[in-house]
Order: C-alpha cells, then structure tokens, then sequence
C-alpha cells in the first residue's frame, strides 16, 4: 500500500501584492503554490481562491524495507509588511491507490485537484479509465500521468505531461501497460476556471476589477472505475470475423457462376428463338450465336453493327415498300412519328431529329460507333485511378501527421473517438474503427472480378459476331462499372484514413467517393438507356471536383456565414434547372438564335412560351416532365431547408441531396421499366431486396450517432457507448460492415437490372 499525504491551507488575506507562499520539500521533490491562488481565463479574467489543496507526491516503500517514516518540511513565508493569518492541515489519504473493477467517489475544484495512484494486475495488459459525473459543468480535464514529481495537477499545466481529455459527464482514456515500465501511473483530476473548452458560455470582455472573481464555487462530484481491456485474442478474433464475412461475399459469387455455368451446360441445346433473320440459340448465359452470316457491306458502328438492312434498329425504318417492318411485328409509335418527317436518309441520320421524337427507343440513342462510344466510358476508369492516387497519398500522410501529434502531445481533444470503445494497436488510437472498413476494400474487388468476367464474355461474344452483342439488350460498355468498383475501394480507403483521427478538418476524406459513388451510379444509370448522349468523363469528374470544393468551403463558411447559404442555394437551383433542360431535350437544347444580343432571350422565351404555356395541359414528353418535376421540388426543398436551418454538418447534407436524387431516378427507373412490361429477373430481384433491407438496417446503425465534431470534444465524449460486437465494434463500425454490402448490392443492382433485355431487339426497347 502506498502512503499519501495531502496538505490543505486556508488564509483570509485577499492582497495579491503580498501573497502567503508555501513550500513543500519532500525527499525527491519540491512543491510551491500561493494563496490566493490566482487563476486565468479569456479576457485577462483572473479567479482568485483562498481555500487550497494539494496531493504530495506519494512515497512508496522500498522491497527490502518496511514502511518507514518520510520526512516533509513545510515553509510558510510572505513579504508583507503585516501579519497575515493562515491555517495549515496535514492527513493522511486512506484511498490513494484505486483498485480493478471498483468504483471510487471523490470531489474536486479549481484549487482543489486530486490524483490517485493505479498499478496494473498482473493477467492485465490494458486497461479503460472511465469517469462519469452527474453534473455537466464545471468542465474538467482527466489525465494519465507517468509516476513522475512533481505531478502537474493545475489548469496552467496540466497537459504538460501524459494523455489527457477535457470532461463534462462523460471521460474514457485507455492505457496500455507498455507504455508505463513502472506498470503504474496517476490518474489527475483538474476543474478548469471556466467552460468555454467544454462548449458552456464564453466570458465577455469586460476591461477593469470587474475580471476578478473571489472563491468561486466550482466544486464537481466525480465517479472513476478502472476496468480491464480486451485480450489480444479479442482483436485475432475481430479480425478473422471481418475478413471471412466479406469472403463468404466471394463464396457466394463463385456459387452464382457455378450455377449459371451448370445451366448454361443443360440449356444450351434445349432453348431455340426463331427470328425473321435467322436461327438463333440462346444460351443459359444469356449469349446467342446466329446461323445467318454478317453482311460483308455492313457499316462498321452502326447500331453497334447490322445483321444487314433488313434488321437495321427502328431508328433506320422508312416508310417505304423496301423497307417495312419484319412481318409479325407491331408497328411501334416510333415508326408512326416518323411520318411527319421526310423519309430522306440524311433526316433520317440526324440526331437533331431522332432525339425530338416523343417516343424513342434504344436503336434511336445507340447509334454511334461501338468502339468510340467504349473508349469514351473507358476514361471513367483511368481517370479515377488517378484521382485516388493523386487523392490518397496527401490524405494519408495528414492523418499520419494527425496522429503523430496525438501521441506526441497526448491531447485526446484532437480526435473525436468513441472513446469507450477505441482499441488501440501499435500507433493507431482506435483500430477497430479502421478495421470495419476493409468491407469496402475487399467488396470493392469482388465488383470489379464480376464486371471483369462479364466484360471478358462479351468480349469472346464480340469475337463470334454473335447477334447478342449486335442489335439485341443494352449496348455493353463496362468503363462506368469499374469506376464504381474502384470508388468502393477508394471509399474504404480514405474511410479508414479519417477514423485515423476523426474530425471537423478531415470529414472531407470520408465523403469525397461517396459523392462520386453516387453520382457515378446516377451516370451509369442514365447511360443505360442513352449511350450516345451521357456525359463525358472529363465534364463529370469536373462536376464532382465542384461539389467537393463546395463542400470544403461548407465546411468553413458553412456554420454561421449567411451569405454563402444564399450563393449555394442560387447554384444549387440553377444547376438542377440546368440539368432538368438537359435530361428533357436529351442533350439538343441550344440557347443560339440570330447574331443579335437579344438572340439567347428571343431562342428562351421561345421555348418557354412553346414548351410550359402552350403545351401546359400535357407536354410532349410526360414521363420525363414528372421526373424532372419531383427531382425539382426534392432538390429545391434542399434548398429552402439549407438556406432556413443551416446545418453544421455540411458535408452530409450536400451527400443527402446526392442520395435522394439517386434513389428517386432509380425508384423512377424500375418503375417505367415495369410499366413498359419488362421483367425483373431473380438475380436482380433479389439484390433490390437486399439492397432495400440492408441499407434499412445500415442507416440505424448510422444514426447511433456515437460522437460528433460538430461539438466540443467533451460535449461529444457524453454520446460514447460501449462496443456491441465481439466486443471490439461499435454502432460505426457495424454501419461500416453494412454499408460495404448494402453499396455492393446497390451495384449488382445497375449491373444486373436490364439482364431481361438480351433478347429484346433495340428498337423494341423504350428510352426513359
């Protein structure tokens, strides 16, 4: 047991020129302090205590002796020229060294702080310190300090020494025996004059004695229990479970291509489709191969290559008796559209006049040369590599930095952990937060390995000429679906990368590919159904390198600043105006008009006198006005909600917005595709379903909100909870785990959607 001696000292004397000092020397140390003890705060505000109380630094008796007497010389002096009175009081602490798993109660104030002593079991590698108190303020700061005289036990120099965090109701510190050779430490408990450092009111700057406060009362009552930490075999274990859960992911793949190749071995001799140009087997895969020979004349790209002018897409049709419809088929409205046009092929070619027909198939936007239209979505996927390395390798070496500095200075008050469930592992503060996202990494793989595999049979497909790759299904362009997959790799990466530290300044990281994840997928799922129209890679990672800049300067303007609310809400609106004229006039919109200035208002009145006043009643095209209406009023309501609430939290809101408008186009996708009777196959029936139910149960766990950078640290240290998983994973963690598969499935969702479209000829296929 070791022995502890705390001295109390008490004058009446309030004149600061003369104080009362004392000193306390010990055997291998010396302590010094002065009544009134003079505290300072912002604004040159001083808090003067008469009452003190200070914790010698405890002697501890040797092996080969017994406990032997210490001897400690008190020296009480002051320069006034009167007599000041004092009182002096010396005991002896009974409950200095604080034991495992029991919880001790004691009281502290500004010039009152405590420290207690703690050794480390000997079956204990780690353990949690955690403090609680039932009263918010007064704000303190809990330290870990090596067994070192003197300790630093006062608000000026408190975080001279060791680890230590600011506290209102809640503190957690979690200590490893290889960082104390001694196997013990102290565990300092300071009340700090005032509470702006844990978000309570900030003093006004008042100028004279006003700034002088006498014996204020900070006392607070605090509760501390030490408890021991996992075992290293806990994080084997943790580890072994996230690896072999998103492993059984690639379990499942090899099963599903199993069993496809099985099918495709019974069926392939089973299932014959008769057409007017030819046999053609349809495989289990999905692929067909035709006994009609490829016209030599064939020009190379058009509608992705033509069987011969007889199968040309419905885009190609005339009205002439040389060219009718195949016998047997209905007569779309496409062709009757046609009618209102010269039948010249020149008109016929031109996109200006394929694009404005009201009803438009997929031969109509499928048009231009395969292989230039594949290299063009082929720069998503390089382009994107560049990006996350050129991204990357600055966002990892900040966090080093970050967390350097974290253990250097030992100020937990940098990041924003749920400390009560934060493990440590080599200079990590909480591995098991960048742990759960190795989801992302490994599913993220598995996407590309199954778009690879697909791109690798259309490819042989594109060998044999087969009729599937021609003029049947969607065009197969793959450059877009590897993008995708290196931002689910990416976004796992640069996650793992801001729980290094979490904080305001690096939030950034975490949701930079989220905005390119979802936008890629709102551009897969337009390219679709309009391969000849879709936005370059250029113009689209330009658009992603905007929103990001926006949300930067979110994140610093974004809190209190009126005027950037109102800037962000005007581009906000007028880019989804912008865009919404886009999408409706597929891409052919002109603002031109005569050479004149007044050319672009004459060419926009126009059109909205022609388009929203004369056709008000029914535009000419329906579905796509009630698209663009709802995307409107969802992204306007984002607007008006941002401009009226402002939220701290920038980054996620401009990430909601790209989250409801991918949800509402693919909501509005299935729900056309339905409408024109196509079918969902089971594949992607399925992954909707678990799409729906996972991200369900991902967004509770995310919103178990555990900590938050939009508070101070103390503030946001009352929101930990203890870990729920093996324990070794939080709520985050477990929204990490989901999130991974519920995005996975998201994307076999885009991959697989339109799989009943292989044997749908192009021009029977509507745009939407």
């Amino acid at each position: 047991q070791v022995d502890a001696v705390r001295v109390y000292v008490n004058s009446s004397s309030e004149n600061l020129q003369y104080p009362v000092l004392f000193v306390v020397r010990q055997q291998k140390g010396v302590l010094s302090w002065q009544v009134p003890l003079i505290f300072r705060g912002l604004y040159q505000r001083t808090y003067n205590y008469q009452e003190v109380s200070r914790t010698l630094c405890p002697s501890e008796p040797t092996p080969e002796t017994r406990p032997s007497d210490q001897i400690i010389f008190v020296d009480v002096a002051s320069m006034a020229p009167f007599n000041i009175a004092y009182e002096l009081l010396v005991t002896r602490l009974e409950n200095f060294q604080l034991e495992t798993n029991k919880a001790f109660n004691f009281t502290a104030s500004p010039s009152q702080p405590q420290y207690f002593l703690y050794k480390f079991p000997q079956d204990v590698d780690s353990v949690i310190i955690k403090v609680v108190s039932d009263a918010v303020y007064p704000c303190s700061v809990v330290s870990v300090q090596d067994i070192v005289c003197p300790v630093y036990d006062l608000d000026h120099n408190v975080e001279f020494n060791g680890v230590y965090q600011s506290m209102t109701k809640k503190a957690a510190i979690t200590v490893q025996r290889k960082d104390f050779p001694g196997d013990q430490f102290f565990v300092v408990f300071v009340i700090k004059p005032e509470d702006y450092a844990c978000g309570g009111s900030v003093p006004s700057s008042i100028h004279g004695n006003v700034n002088r406060t006498w014996n204020l009362q900070r006392t607070k009552n605090l509760q501390v229990t030490i408890v021991p930490s996992i075992k290293k075999s806990v994080y084997v274990q943790a580890m072994f479970f996230s690896f072999l859960s998103f492993l059984s992911f690639y379990l499942g793949s090899v099963v599903v291509a199993f069993v496809h190749y099985i099918r495709h071995l019974f069926r392939s001799t089973d299932m014959k489709l008769t057409v007017p140009f030819g046999s053609v087997s349809i495989t289990g895969s999905g692929i067909m191969t035709s006994s009609h020979p490829i016209t030599a004349s064939t020009p190379e790209g058009s509608s992705y290559g033509a069987i011969d002018e007889s199968s040309s897409s419905g885009g190609r049709q005339l009205s002439s008796p040389e060219r009718r419809p195949p016998a047997g088929s209905d007569t779309d409205s496409s062709v009757e559209e046609e009618s209102d046009f010269d039948t010249m092929p020149e008109i016929e070619s031109d996109k200006n006049v394929i694009r404005t027909k009201v009803f438009l198939y997929l031969s109509d936007l499928s048009r231009k040369d395969r292989r230039i239209v594949s290299k063009k979505y082929k720069i998503y996927f390089w382009n994107i590599i560049t990006i996350a390395v050129f991204y990357a390798l600055p966002v990892i070496q900040l966090v080093i930095t970050y967390q350097t500095v974290v253990n250097v200075t030992g100020n937990q008050d940098i990041c924003y952990y749920n400390f009560l469930c934060a493990h440590p592992l080599g200079v990590l503060s909480a591995f098991n937060n960048i742990l759960s996202n190795v989801g992302h990494m490994l599913l993220g793989f598995l996407f590309l390995l199954i778009v690879l595999r697909r791109d690798i049979l259309h490819r042989r497909a594109m060998e044999m000429k087969d009729v599937y790759t021609l003029d049947y299904g969607i065009p197969k362009h793959f450059g877009l679906f590897y993008a995708m997959g290196i931002a689910l790799m990416m976004e796992g990466v640069l996650s793992a990368c801001y729980h290094v530290c979490p904080n305001y300044s690096n939030f950034q990281f975490d949701t930079s590919f989220m905005y390119m994840i979802a936008g890629l997928c709102m551009l897969k799922l337009y390219q679709t159904r309009h391969p000849d129209i879709n936005a370059s890679a250029y113009s689209a990672y330009a658009s992603f390198a905007v929103v990001i800049c926006l949300a930067v300067l979110g994140v610093v303007f974004g809190k209190n600043d009126m005027w950037f609310w109102v800037i962000f809400s005007m581009i906000h609106v007028l880019a989804s105006l912008a865009l919404s004229t886009q999408i409706y006039y597929m891409g052919r919109f002109k603002i031109d008009g005569p050479d004149s200035d007044l050319g672009i208002f004459r060419r926009a009145a126009m059109v909205l006198y022609t388009d929203c006043i004369q056709q008000c009643s029914r535009p000419m095209y329906m579905d796509r006005m009630v698209l663009l209406i709802v995307g409107n009023l969802v992204n306007w309501s984002f607007a008006i909600f941002g401009l009226v609430y402002r939220p701290r939290d920038f980054a996620s809101y401009i990430l909601g917005i790209f989250i409801c408008n991918l949800l509402l186009y693919l909501a509005f996708y299935i729900i056309m595709k339905l409408r024109s009777s196509e079918k969902l196959l089971p594949i992607p029936l399925f992954c909707i379903v678990a799409t729906a139910v996972v991200w369900a149960a991902a967004l509770y766990f995310f919103f178990q909100t555990l900590s938050s950078w939009e508070e101070t640290p103390a503030e946001s240290r009352e929101k930990n909870r203890p870990c729920i998983l093996l324990g070794f994973f939080d709520d985050h963690d477990v929204w990490h785990f989901l999130s991974a598969a519920a995005l996975f499935f998201s994307f076999l969702v885009l991959l697989t959607l339109d799989d009943d479209l292989d044997v749908v000829r192009r021009d029977k296929i509507p745009v939407f």
